[in-house]
């Protein structure tokens, strides 16, 4: 079964990364991880540290000669911005953050031991473990990819970088959506026979776990939410030349839990990054007095690299669901 695990914090020496399960024989180049990596750190929006970190992995184990060998595959990204140590406490906690409930779960006296993990930054880990499971998914012409479709209120791309300057000019931030797009995925990944092996609930926990995702839609669901059944299902067809095809994809290529064929397209709705330079009005942990939130670092907005780390945690969930179809070693 392919399976993973993350560690590190935001400003900890560094993010390390398990993945169990990829079968042997498969070829990694190191850079088409620091690609997606890199994809990760751009777009429009993007806070100051995308200038000091440059991701990098280094692949310390599950590899021998360029090629997996059936063992763990554990991965190391370094953090140039290595200063937990030297930080200072943070007591102010941020509306709309893991802060306070981090703090309420934990009972901790700083929020600082909670915004460490739950920073977006942990996703870096996830992008590199996506990035080794698209490499297992284009050998069999499994292609995925992601764009973003509304950024603030408004979808053309000049409006979007003109509401991203508007909002880094009031010390606002901004959400929006993203879609990821996989093509050629086989039917019958997944099942109906248990509500765990469903393959959208699957890639809809996957797309939920990004931080700052409120909202999945696989298909067109919200839109034939409101129409009748007669204009929403995908009609069935036949040819020779095409097989079982369809000539809509109102479903998102996923029915009754399991894919049908068609193109897989999942859309993540992202909330305004939580960390606003103005600072909202929260209470002091320990005097429990009104005051602003604290600031870190961050973005104005970050919706293409949620969609980034969408294709990687997409691109998993394909590849685990491939593997428990089609087996692998």
């Amino acid at each position: 079964m392919l399976r993973f695990l993350t560690a590190g914090e935001s400003h900890g020496e560094a993010l390390v990364s398990i993945l169990e399960g990829m079968p042997s024989g498969l070829k990694i180049d190191a850079g088409d991880i620091n690609k997606d990596l890199k994809r990760r750190q751009e777009g429009y929006g993007r806070g100051a540290r995308m200038q000091i970190e440059s991701d990098q992995v280094k692949i310390l184990s599950g590899l021998m000669k360029g090629e997996t060998i059936g063992s763990p595959i554990a991965i190391l990204i370094e953090n140039k911005d290595f200063s937990m140590a030297e930080l200072p406490a943070v007591k102010n906690p941020r509306p709309g953050h893991a802060d306070m409930t981090g703090i309420l779960k934990y009972g901790f006296k700083d929020a600082r031991c909670v915004l460490e993990r739950a920073s977006a930054r942990e996703t870096a880990a996830r992008v590199s473990i996506g990035a080794i499971c698209k490499i297992l998914l284009a050998e069999f012409n499994i292609d995925i990819f992601s764009r973003v479709l509304m950024i603030g209120g408004v979808k053309s791309e000049k409006l979007m970088k003109e509401k991203i300057n508007e909002a880094a000019k009031s010390k606002n931030t901004l959400g929006g959506i993203f879609e990821v797009i996989i093509k050629g995925v086989p039917p019958g990944l997944g099942s109906y026979v248990h509500w765990d092996r469903r393959l959208d609930a699957a890639i809809g926990r996957a797309l939920m776990s990004i931080p700052a995702v409120k909202a999945v839609e696989i298909g067109n669901a919200v839109e034939c939410s409101a129409k009748p059944g007669s204009e929403v299902h995908d009609e069935i067809f036949y040819s020779k030349e095409k097989g079982i095809y369809r000539k809509t994809n109102n479903a998102g290529g996923v029915e009754g839990g399991i894919s049908n064929g068609e193109d897989i397209i999942t859309r993540g709705y992202m909330k305004p990054i939580s960390t606003l330079m103005s600072g909202l009005n929260t209470i002091d942990i320990d005097t429990k007095k009104q005051v602003k939130a604290s600031t870190e670092r961050s973005d104005v907005c970050a919706v293409p690299a949620a969609g980034v780390v969408g294709e990687a945690v997409s691109s998993f969930v394909i590849a685990r669901a491939f593997l428990e179809k089609f087996g692998g070693d």
